[in-house]
């Protein structure tokens, strides 16, 4: 079975960056045909979808948040993660990570992170 996790700081401090790991588990993030993404909800909004990493490691981002945003992985811990720079309190939002094949099949169960001074 398939399970993600998503880890890291539920706080982070404006103009600061965000960082946040999906441990991967069930799966190879390397896997052919699947992709692997970052999407977040703010309170009381709508899912956003943030970006992905390709099985290859080639990346895609949404064009609102380009500017800010880096996925990476760590193929070795089956490991991919967030950076999103010069936050502001409207990035305060649950955070997940999921599966990309045929729509997103798995999902973590989130990790609220809080952008607040």
């Amino acid at each position: 079975q398939v399970q993600l996790q998503e880890s890291g700081p539920g706080l982070v401090k404006p103009s600061q960056t965000l960082s946040l790991t999906c441990t991967v588990s069930g799966a190879s993030i390397t896997t052919s045909y699947y992709a692997w993404s970052w999407i977040r909800q703010p309170p009381g909004k709508g899912l956003e979808w943030m970006g992905v990493i390709a099985n290859d490691g080639s990346t895609y981002y949404s064009p609102s948040l380009k500017s800010r945003t880096s996925i990476s992985r760590d193929t070795s811990k089956n490991q991919f993660s967030l950076q999103l720079s010069s936050v502001t309190p409207e990035d305060t939002a649950v955070y997940y990570c999921a599966r990309a094949g045929e729509g997103m099949d798995y999902w973590g169960k989130g990790t609220l992170v809080t952008v607040s001074s």
